[in-house]
């Protein structure tokens, strides 16, 4: 069977597990407990537009967690049908921030690719940030100035509270010569970031925000 889930539906799930370990860990009327395990249950299907019999068997699985055991029993069951993050050559690199000198990626053999909804990391010499996220076309780059906040802060792409800083980043204006600053608060580390990051429509926004398309 070939991987179908996505990283960001992956972390969805995850998260779903932690309110049914929650549920049974604070609750004892069966109909209450039930009454989740068929929200859950529901709100797993529905990450889904359609499921071959064994991905939805693999899938079903959700239902019986109750306890942290079952939950990393279904979790490990379900990553190595995880699509990974795809790897970025040199070349991409380029192609990417064309205008970006001397540019190192993380060294990505020590990142696991199945906990990857976006490639980003700081460069502190810079003060930037830089971000790589798979589009229907293929990779595309962002790239921004980055300041650290002092305080904890609501990150845009992934909703969670967490240490952020103001992504900003610069592009053409409509009249030659005129620039336009776009951007937001998003987390500092953003490998936390997807281990938050349970929906791809924040992040699909900021991108378009970025290009101006919103």
């Amino acid at each position: 069977m070939e991987p179908f889930i996505r990283v960001d539906q992956f972390q969805f799930i995850k998260k779903q597990t932690q309110h049914l370990i929650n549920g049974y860990a604070s609750v004892n009327d069966r109909k209450v407990l039930n009454a989740l395990k068929s929200t859950v249950y529901d709100k797993v299907l529905n990450l889904f537009k359609s499921l071959e019999p064994e991905q939805k068997q693999l899938v079903d699985h959700v239902i019986e967690v109750e306890n942290t055991a079952g939950a990393e029993d279904l979790l490990n069951s379900l990553k190595p049908y995880v699509i990974p993050f795809k790897n970025v050559s040199e070349q991409t690199l380029k192609k990417l921030f064309p205008k970006v000198k001397k540019l190192k990626l993380p060294v990505l053999t020590e990142l696991d690719l199945k906990e990857l909804t976006y490639l980003g990391w700081n460069d502190k010499a810079t003060n930037k940030k830089y971000i790589i996220a798979i589009q229907p076309k293929g990779f595309i780059g962002l790239e921004g100035s980055f300041t650290p906040s002092s305080k904890k802060g609501i990150c845009t792409l992934c909703s969670g509270h967490s240490q952020v800083g103001l992504f900003m980043s610069e592009t053409k204006g409509a009249i030659q010569g005129t620039y336009t600053r776009r951007g937001n608060y998003i987390c500092q580390d953003s490998m936390k970031c997807n281990d938050t990051l349970t929906s791809l429509e924040k992040l699909n926004g900021f991108i378009e925000l970025l290009k101006g398309k919103s």
